[in-house]
């Protein structure tokens, strides 16, 4: 067998510190409430944490998502005969290997693309693959995939795949923007295979964002260790605590970082000073909980029709279902 390839393209410059980056970033802090995009969660070592968010035991999403993912993928394979595999967020790749061993054993995956925000992830991940799957090629794309689907390359007949219910993250109108555009980047008959926490028991939800080991804080703190570090901030972390919030009208988690005393600080390469109250808080996240009808609705909107709609169980015989994952087709 011929050995793997492995081309990685980068649509993130270097200069992370840009007019539209600060601009971003000046408006984020300056608007109330103050409100973060959560891409600035996944620098390397926020990637490295969550990895180990999503092996918690109280974290189930990524161990319900994988149980459908053992059991359908070969379903997967048979219905979308898909020759190119595109996993937006991909981080270490690690849970998307059940669904690549079905497709590799069936012989039908000619090429892997990897997206994600972390470049050295990236390039770790695809190091790894090209080495369990001798002959694949292996084609990562380092983008932000709010701005850059239209980079995701267009050989084969393609699948994506966007696991992890990382969908939730969007606010409704931003989801509906980036189904949209997704929509638009594939074409007729192509695929979106998408996974999606549901609506369950509240405190299961709160406790899969606030685990007793603290590695959920410690990864929602990063993000100030971010700021500091591209736009030359004084943020001290230690006067921020992790807040997860239930909001019953949006069904979703907000992820907030509390400010424990009144602060000043600055960020010199914004030429910006950013003053916070005690007690007020950052939002950093959301993570939306989906009901059927709503995402059904949705994908409808943007152009998928839905072909299998499969569910993990919840954790008794009379609790809701954990987590979804939908296989829909471009029409």
């Amino acid at each position: 067998m011929s050995s793997s390839s492995i081309t990685i393209d980068s649509h993130i410059t270097p200069d992370a510190t840009g007019d539209t980056v600060k601009l971003e970033i000046v408006r984020a802090m300056t608007t109330m409430p103050k409100m973060l995009s959560p891409k600035w969660l996944y620098d390397d070592r926020g990637s490295e944490l969550f990895d180990q968010i999503t092996r918690l035991v109280e974290y189930y999403p990524t161990e319900a998502e994988r149980s459908i993912l053992e059991d359908h993928a070969a379903d997967i394979v048979a219905a979308t005969g898909a020759t190119t595999v595109i996993e937006l967020g991909s981080g270490t790749s690690d849970k998307t290997r059940t669904l690549l061993d079905a497709f590799w054993a069936d012989k039908t995956m000619e090429r892997f693309v990897p997206f994600d925000v972390s470049e050295q992830t990236l390039v770790d991940a695809a190091n790894m693959l090209a080495e369990r799957y001798e002959g694949l090629d292996v084609h990562a794309v380092v983008g932000d995939f709010t701005r850059h689907l239209p980079q995701i390359p267009k050989e084969g007949h393609r699948m994506v795949a966007f696991l992890g219910s990382t969908i939730g993250n969007f606010h409704v109108e931003e989801r509906r923007a980036f189904l949209g555009a997704l929509a638009d980047t594939l074409d007729e008959g192509e695929w979106l295979l998408l996974g999606l926490d549901l609506v369950k028991d509240v405190p299961r939800i709160i406790d899969a964002y606030h685990d007793p080991s603290g590695v959920s804080e410690a990864f929602a703190l990063n993000v100030i260790n971010v700021l500091n570090r591209e736009f030359d901030g004084n943020l001290p972390v230690d006067q921020f605590v992790h807040v997860p919030y239930w909001d019953p009208v949006e069904e979703r988690i907000d992820s907030r970082l509390r400010v424990t005393m009144p602060m000043l600080g600055r960020f010199e390469a914004l030429d910006l000073d950013v003053a916070f109250n005690e007690g007020e808080e950052l939002r950093i996240e959301v993570s939306t909980k989906f009901r059927d009808d709503k995402i059904e609705a949705e994908l409808a909107e943007a152009g998928f029709a839905i072909e299998h709609f499969w569910k993990a169980d919840g954790p008794t015989e009379d609790a809701p279902p954990d987590f979804g994952l939908i296989l829909a087709r471009r029409v």
